[in-house]
């Protein structure tokens, strides 16, 4: 079985399966008015997160233990988790515009993963002598959902800050003083009340969307904030067992607290402030970005104890 011809096919399967769902999801918001959800969408997901799955089962065959060996491996299950992780939202919440949302992010990522990364970080190589331990599991698969959970709880987030600003609108109702007679005023005045009473109808149901999105990130990052404090209690007990002391301070666990600081103070300030909304939602957005330097800013340095996760 000729296996990196399999999982090409795979990752090109993926990829082409994610691209028609993006298409299908705005096609279904932009068309499709006021449409029944449907269980369509949610067919092409399933359909990658197969794909990554067969893939990831049959790296792990290949080499002998789990492929998370290496960046392009620890991205495939970054993908797969966002996937696993959006099915289950979209089937409790019945939300199709999320689709519209996740879809294109999510094939961006899988189009950077297996179009955008060199050859020699694709291939499967074998575990450092570090990384030969059951702790690795543990360890890195909870990290690596963790900013899952996270990542999604945050663009969420950024996504109620930009329809924020297009739903939220003030209205005031006016009669008109530049009447000929009483009744044409309370024509005016009628016209002008339902026109208005059409608007307060539009305004409520975006504020009903804007706090659904709210909630849906507060809950999104709590999970992924549990799963953080997981993985780095987790990676200090294995840090111990391979090099001695349980923290280091090298570039990659410094932004790991740093991640996990910023997390702790958007749940403090929803759970002891009472923060909702725009404030929240700032805090979280800043958080999308630390995410991305602790995920794969800090690798460029090239420097650390986790050598064997950096670009070369």
């Amino acid at each position: 079985v000729n296996i990196p011809v399999i999982e090409n096919f795979l990752s090109n399967s993926c990829f082409l399966i994610l691209f028609l769902t993006t298409v299908y999801y705005w096609l279904k918001i932009g068309f499709g008015g006021k449409s029944s959800f449907s269980f369509t969408g949610l067919t092409g997901y399933g359909s990658a997160l197969c794909c990554l799955t067969l893939q990831l089962i049959l790296r792990w065959v290949d080499s002998g233990h789990f492929p998370l060996s290496n960046l392009y491996e620890s991205l495939i299950f970054l993908a797969w988790c966002l996937l696993l992780l959006y099915i289950y939202i979209e089937v409790s919440t019945k939300t199709l515009f999320l689709g519209v949302l996740t879809s294109p992010a999510i094939l961006c990522l899988v189009a950077f993963t297996d179009f955008s990364l060199p050859t020699e970080l694709q291939q499967s190589t074998p575990l450092v002598p570090a990384l030969q331990s059951n702790w690795l599991v543990m360890h890195v698969t909870v990290m690596i959902a963790s900013y899952a959970a996270l990542l999604l709880g945050c663009f969420i987030a950024i996504a109620y800050l930009v329809l924020s600003k297009f739903f939220i609108k003030t209205t005031f109702v006016t009669a008109p003083l530049s009447s000929q007679n009483t009744v044409l005023r309370q024509e005016s005045f009628l016209e002008e009340k339902q026109k208005t009473d059409i608007v307060f109808e539009k305004n409520d149901k975006n504020l009903k969307f804007l706090f659904f999105l709210d909630n849906l990130s507060y809950r999104t990052i709590g999970i992924g904030f549990c799963f953080l404090t997981l993985g780095i209690l987790s990676g200090a007990i294995w840090a111990n067992e391979t090099w001695g002391n349980y923290w280091s301070w090298d570039p990659k666990e410094t932004w790991a607290f740093i991640t996990w600081l910023t997390f702790a103070c958007y749940l403090h300030s929803r759970l002891v402030g009472g923060w909702t909304g725009s404030k929240p939602a700032l805090v979280a957005s800043f958080g999308f970005l630390v995410v991305w330097v602790c995920y794969l800013g800090v690798n460029l340095l090239g420097q650390g104890l986790h050598s064997y996760g950096f670009l070369n």
